[in-house]
């Protein structure tokens, strides 16, 4: 496996001849990317480092990490750090243009969060016992499903896609999205509650199908 450092500088590389300019590498720390930078599949313990911005996307999932510190702060496209083993969202990027991909990680809280995702946030199966610190508004689907969630506090108030809970121990489904754009899917809670279509109804404007 590469470390850190063989990555950054074989991306910048590309960078350099994707932009037909050449340069020598000084440091580590790239302050923006026009592309993307991908460190996946490499067993990374830190993202200290990486580039402060990147305009495409950034690929971090499937490594060891536990934290962070070191991504970029603003990502034009999809930023990927699922499967880990993230307990935290802090030094998340503030802004992702497109998808916020953290499932298959430890998290239990989603403080940290970006502030807006373009397009699609996925925090499945993690240990999340709170939606607090979600976009309060998301353009794609919001997934939180496969968690241990008891309530749905701090989700997102408009999802414009499908907005996934189901695989909870919710027992109510006060503060849901007001406004769903597709489906809503609150199936087979821990809690053994099973909602129905008119619990559904009182609480969110569905525009697609209702799976209960």
């Amino acid at each position: 496996m590469k470390n850190l450092k063989q990555i950054i500088k074989e991306e910048y590389k590309k960078i350099l001849r994707e932009q037909n300019q050449s340069g020598i590498i000084k440091t580590f720390r790239i302050r923006r990317v026009q592309g993307g930078f991908h460190c996946q599949h490499n067993n990374l313990t830190s993202l200290e480092g990486t580039p402060s911005l990147v305009d495409g996307n950034f690929y971090c999932f499937d490594n060891n990490l536990t934290s962070l510190e070191g991504a970029p702060s603003l990502v034009g496209r999809n930023f990927d750090c699922s499967d880990n083993n993230l307990v935290s969202l802090k030094d998340a990027p503030s802004s992702v243009g497109g998808d916020f991909d953290c499932y298959d990680n430890n998290l239990t809280s989603l403080q940290g969060a970006p502030n807006s995702v373009g397009r699609n946030f996925y925090c499945y199966n993690n240990d999340l016992t709170s939606l607090e610190g979600a976009p309060s508004s998301v353009g794609g689907h919001f997934d939180c499903s496969e968690n241990n969630l008891t309530s749905l506090e701090g989700a997102p108030s408009s999802v414009g896609g499908d907005f996934d809970c189901y695989d909870n121990n919710l027992t109510s489904l006060e503060d849901a999205p007001s406004s769903v754009g597709r489906n809503f899917n609150c199936r087979s809670q821990k809690s053994g509650i099973k909602f129905t279509k008119q619990n559904v109804k009182k609480v969110s404007n569905v525009k697609g199908q209702i799976l209960t």
